[in-house]
């Protein structure tokens, strides 16, 4: 069923869902929602499926028309929301019908805003996933950001029978000045003084920043002497952080699967989110935690998302 036609498709719009697995060795990314927390609740908010697909928006959003009835709901970013040019809430399930015009503004905090629909965005499967992959030009919609003109489909599913809306203490804040919690490693062998500069200094995300990675701009992270700055080209992990011959950190994200350059730390898989939501610009300083600590902060996420079904289920 038809849905949607883009009539602006804003800055960087791509359909997305959980994410790609099982093809890295194929040079495929994992690609998938970035910021995994608002994709599932938006999910959750419209009665979906948490693993349905979904527009993912950065920084300014698109006009969307609506061709059928439906629910939406927008999470992540504060980007205001506008139907029909009256102002609606984030973080709620919304009514849509035929003619109604989405729009998304600006963001305001954050970087990335998540748009749910009654039954998913509906685009071919391709290697188990309907998320976009830009640099490959495959999944989501044409394999590309969305164009103006382009219609959208969605899934069979029927609207809520009761609008549904988040607790305010579930939702995230996106402050410009941001924590990152990591676990030193696989090769923070190669650092000493350079893990005591990365862990204690402040660094600001650069422009170079996208879905394959965050470039920081700060103090200069040494390796160890005499020690090699690259190594053996080996499969990378999204939070993986890292250090070039110019001492630059790199976080490595959802759409890069090898890397050469020696990681002093990975930030834990909860924190991915938070390294979604920053913009050029922002700061980031990073904590050491140890795997315990990073388990003990996943299972509370996974608790809280637990107590939010409970609560669309009451």
């Amino acid at each position: 069923m038809e849905i949607f036609r883009v009539l602006e498709p804003g800055i960087y719009t791509t359909v997305q869902d959980r994410g790609r697995y099982g093809y890295q060795q194929f040079g495929i990314p994992i690609s998938g929602a970035m910021d995994q927390f608002a994709y599932r609740v938006a999910n959750l908010l419209v009665g979906n499926p948490e693993d349905a697909a979904v527009l993912e928006i950065t920084v300014f959003g698109p006009r969307l028309e609506v061709l059928a009835e439906a629910d939406i709901a927008v999470t992540g970013a504060e980007m205001p929301i506008t139907i029909n040019d009256e102002a609606a809430e984030g973080w709620t399930s919304l009514r849509v019908r035929p003619g109604d015009v989405v729009a998304l503004k600006q963001v305001r905090s954050g970087c990335r805003a998540y748009l749910a629909v009654t039954g998913g965005i509906d685009v071919p499967v391709v290697m188990g996933s309907r998320s976009t992959y830009v640099g490959g030009k495959l999944g989501g919609y044409q394999g590309r950001p969305l164009a103006k003109g382009d219609l959208l489909a969605r899934g069979p599913a029927e609207p809520l029978k009761a609008p549904r809306k988040l607790p305010p203490n579930f939702i995230p804040r996106y402050p410009s000045e941001i924590l990152l919690r990591a676990i030193p490693g696989p090769q923070d062998d190669y650092f000493d003084e350079g893990l005591r500069i990365f862990f204690g200094s402040e660094f600001k995300v650069s422009t170079k920043a996208d879905r394959m990675g965050y470039r920081l701009e700060g103090p200069v992270v040494p390796h160890r002497e005499g020690m090699p700055q690259s190594i053996i080209s080996e499969p990378s992990v999204p939070g993986g952080v890292q250090i070039p011959p110019d001492g630059q950190p790199i976080i490595l994200l959802l759409e890069q699967t090898v890397g050469g350059y020696t990681k002093i730390a990975t930030v834990i898989s909860t924190d991915i989110s938070r390294v979604a939501q920053a913009k050029p610009g922002d700061k980031i300083r990073f904590e050491e935690v140890d795997l315990e600590t990073a388990y003990g902060i996943l299972r509370a996420q996974e608790q809280a998302l637990q107590k939010i079904r409970e609560t669309f289920a009451g």
